[in-house]
């Protein structure tokens, strides 16, 4: 049996990852030209599932099945069907000796869609580099957190090492919108002591807001545009429900309705209204109208609470409307239903991973709570494992011309190989 290592050399490790630079840009590159869009995820996940298997990991591609997931706490009602869409998973098993910890790395491959592609300086599936920027829509969230995990596990076999614990790559779909990807993972099995998320945030995560989507349809009474202030008119309805639940978002952020991980926000809960269809005909009054709308709510409220509220309100809404006898509305439930969650500061992969930041940096990192959600509620809340997100700068992230940093994607992978090894142990492979 090969020898077992304590430790493993800094400069080694950064030498290592360093000598894999071009090989990075080349994949993240690679990954971007996919247009993994909301249910077209095959083509990059297929790029996945060849990556793993040339590194040498069991891989496992599987479908996600919607009714095992709809009893489970944490399913999200979905939006568009799941076939042929698969999530991959790598499995490294040690070849020379068990010991350590186990260790899981998630990342989503799915990505939002482009907006106004004219408004972007190129196609943006086209990567480009500028200067230290690698541009392109997924190219920070996240595609390049997935190549820094890939990374960090070929700069430790390129030094002759394996991780001396089960480590587990996820590429999953649906981050964007559900989460039900991460949630298949954890229901076919797959646990760990922890894991890491490489989403570009800033800082070291320790708490995510909630985050619900829903969808407020209504019908108005149409008549023609010459008289129509006879009518009711569905979209000014819509907007008028919209601007009645913007109060509710002003009082949870008010200063003494604030989560305590929060308080140091500018404005963190937001109500989104990302989305609206409705009308028929320039000179008719709108006979119906959709609004879909993104609410954030605090870690310790339950999503059965928020609907709660939100009922509530919109009831009353209607019904102090001088016009309500014409307006009739709906709640409709699609995407994130997700919980927020506060991660213990001392716990072993937060102390960890922030060793290995300072090791590596020669600086601190900042603990960050964040107001949006990610996948990592999946293992804190269900799978009784410890998780963070600690990924490389981007910016633009759901905007226009996208782009992460190269530098700082490849200091990621240096940190995610020395926390490996120290999180894992490593066995010498010869």
């Amino acid at each position: 049996m090969a020898a077992l290592l304590d430790q493993v050399d800094l400069t080694d490790i950064r030498d290592a990852v360093g000598s894999l630079r071009d090989d990075a840009v080349a994949l993240l590159s690679d990954m971007v030209r996919c247009p993994s869009l909301l249910g077209d995820e095959k083509s990059a996940q297929d790029l996945v599932r060849g990556v793993f298997e040339n590194m040498g990991l069991q891989v496992d591609e599987f479908a996600i099945d919607e009714e095992k997931l709809k009893s489970h706490p944490g399913y999200s009602p979905s939006i568009v069907s799941y076939d042929g869409r698969h999530n991959i998973v790598g499995l490294h098993r040690p070849r020379h000796g068990t010991r350590g910890k186990s260790l899981i790395f998630n990342g989503h491959i799915d990505v939002v869609p482009v907006g106004a592609e004219a408004l972007w300086t190129r196609p943006p599936f086209e990567p480009w580099i500028d200067g230290d920027k690698l541009y392109g829509r997924g190219a920070g969230d996240m595609k390049a957190g997935i190549v820094s995990y890939i990374i960090a596990m070929q700069a430790l076999r390129k030094l002759g090492l394996e991780p001396a614990a089960e480590v587990i790559l996820q590429s999953v779909v649906e981050e964007e919108c559900t989460g039900n990807g991460a949630l298949a993972c954890l229901v076919q099995g797959y646990r760990a002591e922890a894991a890491i998320i490489p989403e570009p945030l800033p800082g070291l995560m320790v708490a995510q807001m909630g985050v619900m989507w829903l969808a407020l349809e209504v019908e108005g009474k149409p008549v023609h545009a010459s008289v129509a202030h006879t009518g009711v008119a569905a979209i000014d309805f819509a907007l008028y429900m919209f601007s009645e639940l913007k109060k509710l978002e002003h009082q949870w952020n008010a200063p003494d309705g604030r989560h305590e991980h929060y308080r140091g926000h500018e404005h963190p809960v937001n109500f989104n209204l990302g989305k609206i269809q409705g009308g028929e005909w320039a000179s008719s009054v709108p006979t119906a109208c959709r609004a879909d709308i993104r609410l954030g709510f605090y870690p310790g409220i339950s999503p059965t609470e928020v609907r709660e509220t939100v009922e509530k309100l919109f009831a009353e809404a209607h019904r102090r409307h001088p016009q309500n006898n014409s307006l009739d509305y709906r709640i409709v439930y699609e995407g994130f239903q997700a919980e927020g969650f506060v991660l213990d500061m001392n716990a072993p992969v937060v102390t960890a991973l922030t060793d290995c930041h300072r090791s590596v940096t020669g600086s601190d990192i900042e603990k960050r709570a964040f107001t949006g959600t990610t996948d990592a509620r999946f293992f804190n809340l269900y799978g009784n494992t410890p998780a963070t997100c600690y990924g490389p700068v981007a910016a633009n992230i759901h905007g226009i011309d996208e782009w992460v940093s190269i530098d700082s994607m490849m200091q990621v992978a240096t940190v995610l190989a020395l926390f490996t090894a120290r999180w894992c142990g490593v066995n010498r492979l010869a």
